[in-house]
């Protein structure tokens, strides 16, 4: 048997559940009222025909019957009837009247309670002798319970107040759900186009006030992302542009005056422009995955080591590393070492002789720290410097090559890893500060304990680097640059034993020389 529909709105479903349960209980209310009202309306009539024929019945044996027999209130049919069902005497009612009933009570029952002909009659027999007359007493059944009329009278009312109760639960229903429809209404008008509106808060602190808060400032973040993204997309085709017409204006140089322009001149100038476009949209590929993507493996990470092994990197001015032993934390060593060479390569871009980065453990946290001794950045320009795309003057000045992503990379590795990144006071040059959630004392790595180690201080001109190591303050050779995107991958494969990368490859790799690679700017 096939069910039918469930109603779609909740409005109608609320109201049809509160009907069906109301008519469950009006039907056992309206049967257990019927037979309750019944008993008693039959209770007291025969009690009062048992009264009158009780009193007659005693006359009777006395044989001092009255003719006619006086009526009472509660039992206006009266007779007295013999053995052969001739009226010995009756009441003004029923005077002239065959017998009201045939039925004789047995000498063991003199008391009998009748009903049928629309009578309702107690008989009694005045006495256990064979002949003995009976007395018949009583009233002509109500009409209330005669012809249904009591049954009709209580479905009326049930029906009546099931009706009222579906069209007061379907209106307590739809006014409660009138904000949800405001809600809604509001909600189809928004686009992407126009973020601005809201929905409509009801009064109150119910549930649905709070549901159109929590809209509200969810609506606020979206229109904030688009907002954004606007910003980023007009800001990322401008970026775009610039080394795009600059590549089309070489090309169409060399084509037009052949003569005149050197080819490996505009081929070099190409590759030029063609290197920074791949290095602004690989930087804005890992933006992206770090904004959308599922979190990176997370292993044990020496910081430590980490940062005195990014400070031998790269050259230009000296910098000094003071780190402290024992400081572990969780996360990815490709993004971290990311990180901190992005930083160390906007302090020595910056700075006039020397860069210091230190490492250490406050509270919680694992904190590096970069300090160069350049001009610092002024305090209104130390959360803008994080943005995408924003490269101050003096920045443009000195690396006009740059994506100006590094940053905004930067501080979102930090955060992918609960931490913070910050340009915090200092008496000269810029202080930025990484803070990362400290792994302390006694945690492993899988089911071995973890080992730090002692700490170091060297400067990245202590340690000889092999040739191709350098790279220009600007947009070198395309050699060096590539070098420089892949050197965080073979730094992290060379802490791979060779089983571990045939496992990860499918095949032996050969390994990679630490040495081998650039340094890596942040654009």
């Amino acid at each position: 048997m096939r069910l039918p529909p469930r109603p779609r709105s909740i409005q109608a479903r609320y109201t049809t559940i509160v009907t069906a349960l109301l008519l469950v209980v009006l039907v056992v209310v309206s049967v257990s009222s019927d037979l309750a009202i019944r008993y008693r309306i039959q209770d007291d009539v025969f009690k009062n025909a048992e009264r009158v024929a009780g009193q007659w019945s005693a006359a009777a044996r006395d044989r001092t019957v009255p003719a006619p027999i006086p009526a009472s209130a509660g039992a206006d049919l009266v007779q007295l009837v013999d053995a052969r069902g001739t009226v010995l005497g009756a009441s003004r009612h029923a005077w002239g009247r065959p017998p009201l009933s045939t039925i004789r009570p047995p000498a063991d029952d003199r008391f009998q309670r009748l009903t049928g002909n629309g009578l309702m009659l107690m008989a009694i027999r005045i006495s256990p002798a064979a002949d003995a007359p009976v007395v018949y007493a009583g009233i002509a059944e109500p009409p209330l319970l005669g012809g249904h009329l009591l049954e009709f009278y209580l479905a009326a009312g049930a029906l009546a107040l099931l009706g009222l109760a579906g069209w007061m639960t379907w209106w307590t229903v739809g006014r409660t759900l009138r904000p949800v429809a405001a809600i809604r209404a509001r909600m189809a008008e928004i686009t992407v186009g126009d973020a601005s509106l809201r929905v409509p808060v009801p009064q109150g602190e119910d549930e649905f006030a709070l549901l159109a808060r929590t809209a509200n400032q969810s609506l606020e973040r979206l229109e904030g992302a688009v907002e954004q993204q606007r910003q980023f997309a007009s800001t990322t085709s401008h970026e775009l542009r610039t080394p795009i017409t600059g590549l089309r204006m070489q090309l169409e140089e060399a084509l037009l005056y052949p003569g005149e322009v050197d080819p490996m001149e505009s081929i070099q100038g190409a590759l030029t422009a063609t290197g920074r476009l791949e290095a602004i949209v690989n930087d804005l590929l890992l933006l992206a995955r770090l904004r959308v993507a599922e979190p990176a493996a997370r292993e044990l990470i020496d910081l430590g080591r980490l940062v005195t092994e990014e400070a031998t990197q790269g050259t230009g001015v000296p910098v000094h590393v003071h780190a402290a032993s024992g400081v572990w934390v969780s996360g990815s060593q490709i993004r971290l070492i990311r990180v901190i060479g992005n930083l160390l390569s906007n302090a020595r871009r910056h700075a006039a002789t020397g860069v210091e980065i230190s490492v250490g453990a406050v509270g919680d946290h694992a904190v590096v720290t970069v300090l160069d001794d350049g001009a610092g950045i002024a305090p209104g320009d130390r959360e803008r410097v994080f943005e995408r795309f924003t490269r101050l003057a003096d920045g443009r000045r000195r690396d006009s090559g740059g994506s100006g992503l590094g940053l905004a990379i930067s501080r979102d590795i930090a955060e992918a890893h609960h931490g913070t990144l910050r340009i915090e006071d200092s008496t000269r040059g810029a202080r930025f500060v990484l803070r990362l959630p400290l792994l302390h004392a006694g945690r492993t790595a899988g089911n071995q304990p973890v080992e730090p180690d002692s700490s170091e201080e060297l400067t990245g001109t202590d340690r000889p680097k092999p040739a191709g190591t350098s790279r220009p303050a600007g947009q070198g050779a395309v050699p060096s640059e590539q070098v420089g995107l892949i050197r965080p991958f073979t730094r992290g494969m060379n802490r791979l034993n060779r089983r571990e990368r045939a496992a990860l490859f499918g095949r032996d790799l050969c390994s990679v020389k630490p040495g081998d690679g650039a340094g890596e700017a942040d654009g």
